[in-house]
């Protein structure tokens, strides 16, 4: 049996103020999508800001629903509300942030399983990177590439004929 370690890099920052203008602006739009967030039964308010190459940036927020399997995540409602308004144009970066009772957290979330699937399938969908910003009042966390969240993702390879 063969041993194979992944790694993963990650930065992070106690200062949000070290991030550059873009990086701070697609916070706070994330951050005032939270605020839109149908969330009456966790009380978790998500937002989600993804910034696209040709500069435009979609937000989306979580909708949660009493048949808790029917709700969305922010992150999906921003990548396909993105993918429905600007056809074609592929997300670069997504900045998350949540927030419970009205406040920001203060620690950064980190997309659900289901989020990094949707991100790594963007990925492969455009073939370059999604950079993700998790935000929270004191710690903003950065990784360089979603498929890093998820390293044996499920892709279109593995639909594959060859794989039957």
């Amino acid at each position: 049996m063969k041993r194979i370690c992944v790694e993963t890099e990650i930065f992070e920052t106690g200062n949000p103020g070290e991030l550059s203008a873009d990086d701070q602006e697609l916070i706070k739009i994330a951050l005032k999508a939270a605020g839109s967030s149908w969330s009456p039964y966790s009380g978790f308010a998500v937002g989600a800001a993804v910034r696209l190459e040709d500069g435009n940036i979609v937000s989306g927020c979580n909708v949660e629903n009493a048949a808790f399997p029917s709700g969305i995540c922010a992150e999906h409602n921003a990548l396909s509300s993105a993918s429905a308004s600007f056809p074609g144009v592929a997300p670069v970066v997504i900045a998350v942030t949540a927030m419970k009772a009205g406040v920001q957290v203060s620690l950064p979330v980190s997309p659900c399983g289901k989020c990094r699937q949707i991100i790594a399938e963007e990925e492969s969908r455009y073939k370059r990177p999604v950079r993700i910003i998790m935000a929270g009042s004191s710690k903003v966390t950065i990784i360089e590439k979603g498929s890093d969240l998820l390293p044996l993702l499920f892709s279109h390879k593995d639909l594959s004929p060859d794989l039957r």
